[in-house]
């Protein structure tokens, strides 16, 4: 790994700062229009950011969630259970968020020590963005030169702890020449694709192109696209994944037209209890997401929606999971057991 590619990663935007005193979060929300910080100051005031959308990205969750404990305990030594609850209930299906509160809860039974408790959930932002870097760089090795990539949501230093995981890759590919093209799906119904990857691409010097979802079938026929490059909220032992609604339309789009499909996510975005894709929880948001768009009606008053957050791609449409242990080719249960222990 470069010393130029560390400098590119810390450069980045940083969308979780942790001050000592408070936890500041760039508010996704009203971005590209606005950069406006929120100033957390309890477990609370973090689980609402993190159920508001105000931080999203499945690691970044996890990092948040984190520090949420850490102004809990810092403020009540005997609220660490009360604020692990509230913080766990924030979003259900992202495992990066249980696994950090997981990770926290360890060392707080063995030391009740807020100095040490704080020190875990800066290890933990740490080692995300030294994971981000190293999965893109094996996610890069994977493109060839002048390759031609999809990606859909925002996996970019906006959803984790710097650089990014989908869109690491692309961040790295960049650096080393290897891109000829780049489109970016605008990720309805949040747009978080159009708001957040396009603001991030463009901030990077990236050329891309954004399109409608519904678009990507149709610019895979018309167009060699090599790559469907994604993240994880989960990935199940035997390699079915979670991410943002429309991945699944994705990948069955990239199979009918021999474009190759990869996910990226750092280790503990794996659920090894959770045995397939069918046992993952999927966050249903409500009906006003899809009927309203700011604030204004744009279906019928009382017309009712179906309005799942994430929706699971059977591992047999995955060509690669990349992680920061490797990349696992045409995942299986026995792969994915292999690597990870």
């Amino acid at each position: 790994m470069t010393s130029q590619t560390v400098a590119r990663a810390q450069s980045a935007v940083q969308p979780i700062v942790w001050t000592g005193e408070v936890l500041r979060l760039l508010d996704q929300r009203v971005l590209p229009a606005q950069e406006r910080y929120l100033d957390c100051k309890s477990a609370a005031e973090v689980a609402d950011a993190i159920h508001g959308m105000a931080v999203r990205g499945a690691p970044a969750i996890g990092i948040a969630a984190a520090y949420g404990l850490v102004l809990a305990v810092r403020a009540d030594s005997r609220s660490f259970d009360r604020a692990d609850a509230v913080l766990a209930a924030s979003r259900p299906t992202a495992i990066n968020l249980r696994w950090a509160l997981a990770r926290m809860r360890g060392i707080w039974s063995r030391s009740h020590d807020v100095a040490v408790l704080e020190k875990e959930a800066r290890r933990i932002h740490q080692e995300d963005l030294s994971q981000n870097l190293r999965m893109a760089e094996l996610g890069a090795a994977l493109l060839p030169q002048g390759a031609r990539v999809l990606t859909h949501c925002n996996t970019g230093a906006l959803a984790t702890g710097g650089h990014g995981t989908a869109l690491g890759v692309i961040r790295t590919a960049h650096a080393q020449g290897k891109l000829a093209a780049v489109y970016a799906g605008e990720t309805r119904p949040w747009l978080q694709g159009a708001r957040l990857t396009a603001w991030e691409l463009q901030r990077e010097g990236i050329e891309a192109k954004l399109i409608v979802d519904s678009a990507a079938a149709y610019l895979m026929s018309r167009e060699k696209i090599d790559w469907v490059i994604v993240g994880a909220d989960r990935i199940a032992a035997n390699g079915d994944t979670a991410n943002k609604i429309g991945t699944y339309m994705l990948a069955v789009a990239a199979q009918r037209h021999g474009t190759r499909f990869m996910v990226v996510a750092p280790t503990g975005t794996f659920d090894p209890n959770c045995a397939s894709g069918e046992l993952i929880p999927i966050e249903q948001r409500g009906a006003e997401e899809l009927t309203r768009f700011r604030g204004e009606a744009i279906a019928p008053p009382g017309f009712d929606a179906f309005n799942p957050v994430f929706d699971v791609t059977p591992a047999e449409l995955i060509d690669a999971i990349v992680c920061e242990r490797g990349v696992i080719e045409e995942p299986t249960a026995a792969k994915i057991r292999a690597l990870l222990n």
